[in-house]
């Protein structure tokens, strides 16, 4: 199915429109089929062929993905030939997420590198740098619509994390996990 003159047209000022606002500049130049909106004070760096947004998948006209390095400590990365479904979040505080290449991201996809702030009620203002964790996601990972990553997790080559998981500790390659918390479902040969 392609996308039609006004579709196309709706897109095209919908990404001017998250450009304008962002503020962070973006190393690379990734196909934006949906608007990107970049914040922060660090480093966001998508390798060549990188797809943000697919058409036609839910969510295409009223979500944008979202990427924010929040300090200049923070970095994201997305790898060569990696495809981010509409509604994509990545949020690095202090720390760095990487998505390797050639992964395929479904809808409303979540990563975090932090709680962003304290669990004590004295806490809950404050975040501090080595509460972040990193976040890496291998090459050829296929993670499902729905999923939240959560902080200090990896996730090896070529695991598959299934729809609406939550990942809190790390993944085998070559793996599938499914739930909250994700669990192993087995293992792929």
């Amino acid at each position: 199915m392609r996308l039609g003159f006004l579709g196309r047209g709706v897109q095209a000022l919908r990404r001017l429109f998250f450009k304008s606002i962002s503020t962070i500049q973006v190393q690379g130049a990734p196909r934006l089929m949906q608007p990107l909106h970049s914040v922060g004070r660090g480093t966001i760096r998508i390798a060549k062929g990188v797809t943000v947004g697919y058409y036609p998948s839910p969510f295409f006209f009223s979500s944008h993905a979202y990427l924010e390095a929040r300090h200049a400590s923070a970095s994201i990365s997305i790898g060569e030939g990696t495809s981010l479904n509409n509604g994509f979040v990545a949020i690095a505080e202090h720390a760095r997420i990487v998505v390797g290449s050639h992964c395929l991201v479904g809808t409303n996809v979540e990563i975090y590198d932090s709680d962003f702030h304290g669990l004590a009620v004295a806490d809950r203002q404050t975040s501090l740098p080595e509460w972040a964790k990193p976040v890496v996601v291998g090459d050829h990972v296929f993670i499902g619509s729905n999923v939240k990553i959560m902080k200090g997790v990896t996730i090896g080559d070529g695991a598959v994390i299934a729809n609406g998981a939550v990942v809190v500790k790390d993944v085998a390659p070559a793996t599938v996990v499914d739930g909250n918390p994700a669990r192993l479902i087995k293992e792929l040969a």
